[in-house]
């Protein structure tokens, strides 16, 4: 399971955030990510009291490569579900992912358990690596400048962590910011909301 420490923030200059990241952090590509927010129908809500309370994500994506293009990429499903908490403005996440070789067959499945489709958010941007101050591959910064549809520009900045005790959510958390700081960002931008709570769905 990947603990995931995320802190996210509005951005007003995505063209001129973009260049500073580029100036610090190591472009890996283009992306466009289509989720689907699957639930249990209400009939069936008693019947699934563990359901995650994120849903099961349905995330249609298409990756493109260091170059930018995304044209001839190859579309990839990939299903999530999360235990979210947000400690202090930074999202801790528990996550489990696999990849479905059929989006469309496990769609029918999720219908035939049950679930529907509830909520959907749509988002294409650019990722970065930054490892400046990393000592292994493990302390490396995932960097996304997002745009999110019927909202705006985000900058997403995730480390992958092997657990979330307090310390080692602290130490996310300084890094996180301090690179918050680095790109310019003010702190008073931070969004401590989910993008669905966003949405209003």
């Amino acid at each position: 399971m990947a603990i995931e420490i995320e802190v996210k923030a509005w951005v007003d200059t995505p063209e001129s955030l973009k260049q500073r990241i580029d100036a610090i952090a190591r472009f890996t590509g283009v992306f466009d990510k289509l989720d689907t927010y699957w639930y249990p129908t209400l009939e069936l809500a008693a019947q699934y009291l563990g359901f995650p309370a994120s849903g099961v994500r349905v995330r249609k994506e298409r990756v493109g490569d260091g170059r930018g293009d995304i044209r001839n990429s190859v579309e990839t499903t990939r299903i999530t579900y999360k235990a979210k908490e947000v400690r202090d403005s930074i999202e801790v996440n528990h996550e489990q992912e696999f990849t479905v070789s059929d989006g469309a067959v496990f769609e029918e499945l999720l219908t035939v358990l049950g679930l529907i489709p509830i909520k959907r958010k749509h988002k294409t941007g650019w990722a970065w690596v930054y490892d400046k101050d990393a000592l292994n591959i493990e302390d490396s910064i995932t960097m996304e400048l997002v745009l999110l549809e019927r909202l705006g520009y985000f900058i997403e900045l995730e480390i992958l962590a092997s657990n979330d005790t307090p310390d080692t959510v602290s130490l996310a958390r300084e890094r996180l910011l301090a690179l918050l700081d680095l790109l310019g960002i003010a702190r008073n931008r931070i969004e401590s909301r989910y993008y669905t709570e966003l949405l209003g769905q």
